[in-house]
């Protein structure tokens, strides 16, 4: 395991579209290996998820949860989740603006509109199927990270950029947060 470098906005790798995991090798050190290191850099900056291609990785693996998030305190909290092969499922027409950072833009915010509620199916870090509705907050991290299997970032969803800033100025009680975003 160890912590990994993150992509930053710019960096064309995350723009690409991430590539499925052949489910005969999720079990495989690599994607092992992979899981592990996303789980520990997320960790490490405070995430409340990140996704295989902001660290250069072009696979689709997410990762995320977190009992309590000091970027996010007010949040519910998100079971920690390894998510492989993601298919996303909005299961309502209501959309909900909320705000949102990244990992890959940092010192960045916004509120985007997501589906309120979903239905998101892969499978874990043991090739055991995933099938999940949820809601809210939860939901929205969902998104936020199978987004980057797509190659888009949170400010491509953005609909008013007078809601669009950085987070310091935004959010000032913040600025004590540990870094990261």
């Amino acid at each position: 395991m160890a912590i990994q470098s993150i992509l930053r906005m710019g960096d064309p790798r995350l723009l690409e579209i991430a590539k499925p995991v052949d489910p005969k090798l999720i079990s495989s050190q690599q994607i092992q290996t992979l899981i592990d290191d996303l789980l520990e850099t997320m960790y490490a900056v405070n995430g409340a998820g990140l996704a295989a291609p902001q660290i250069g990785v072009n696979q689709q693996v997410v990762v995320f949860g977190f009992d309590q998030n000091p970027r996010y305190p007010d949040a519910e909290q998100v079971p920690e989740t390894i998510l492989i092969n993601p298919i996303i499922t909005p299961l309502s027409d209501i959309s909900m603006e909320d705000w949102e950072g990244c990992l890959s833009v940092p010192g960045l915010r916004a509120k985007v509109p997501r589906y309120t509620k979903i239905r998101y199916q892969g499978f874990d870090r043991y090739g055991q199927s995933i099938d999940r509705t949820v809601e809210d907050f939860h939901a929205r991290v969902v998104r936020h990270e199978c987004d980057h299997l797509i190659g888009k970032l949170f400010p491509m969803r953005v609909k008013d950029f007078t809601n669009f800033g950085f987070t310091d100025v935004l959010f000032p009680e913040l600025r004590d947060a540990p870094p990261a975003e």
